[in-house]
């Protein structure tokens, strides 16, 4: 379907570039120059093992089901 530029109907597009490149140099200016991306990545990492962790039959059932629904990441070791 050809769209035409009538009265009813305007084309309107935006190039989301230059406003998507300072978003990223406004988030990385905001975590200052300490911050590590993959030690925050680790620790991220840790929190969801440690939140999966210790979880009783049933509650393993349901992650086990969550996880092959894909709704749940099934491994966070390296790399993820």
């Amino acid at each position: 379907m050809a769209h035409e530029n009538t009265p009813d109907h305007h084309i309107f597009e935006m190039d989301l570039t230059v406003d998507e490149a300072r978003r990223r140099a406004e988030f990385l200016a905001a975590m200052g120059p300490d911050w590590d991306p993959m030690v925050a990545l680790e620790e991220e990492n840790a929190a969801h093992r440690m939140l999966y962790s210790g979880l009783d039959e049933h509650q393993q059932q349901i992650y086990d089901r969550l996880v092959a629904a894909g709704v749940l990441p099934a491994d966070l070791g390296p790399g993820h």
